[in-house]
């Protein structure tokens, strides 16, 4: 795996939190919202049925576990789980956590304003609180 590369749209747009046993986990630039994006560390792949059967089951297990425990962790009333790849084909799954009243409510997220990108003090804030998360749930890769 170590040929692969997040899209660079995706690195432009995002930070990195931590290698999970398939993905990549980054964080969304947009501090309006709690919004990870998990990437498969697969190359050449645009669609969930391009991953063999034992990655799609990793990669739903990861998402869920990721967003069950952000929805708990930041307080949220929704979670928004999707994989839409209009924009960049390489596979990655977004998992948002959405509140009553947020920026967006109720539509989505997509396409809804400005980006408000992460200050220093909050980004290492979110960082260490998604850490943290998956630490208790055990779900980050042990290296």
């Amino acid at each position: 795996m170590q040929d692969f590369e997040p899209d660079a749209r995706l690195v432009a747009d995002t930070y990195p939190i931590t290698e999970l046993p398939l993905c990549q986990l980054r964080l969304m630039d947009d501090a309006r919202f709690p919004w990870l994006v998990l990437v498969p560390r697969r190359q050449a792949v645009s669609e969930v049925f391009d991953l063999d059967e034992a990655d799609q089951h990793q990669l739903w297990r990861e998402a869920t576990a990721v967003g069950r425990a952000l929805l708990e962790a930041l307080a949220g009333d929704k979670l928004n789980v999707a994989s839409l790849g209009n924009v960049v084909a390489q596979l990655h799954v977004h998992a948002v956590v959405r509140r009553r009243g947020d920026a967006a409510w109720p539509a989505p997220v997509w396409g809804h304003g400005q980006a408000e990108p992460y200050d220093a003090d909050a980004l290492a804030d979110m960082r260490a609180r998604i850490l943290a998360e998956l630490e208790r749930l055990r779900l980050g890769e042990r290296g």
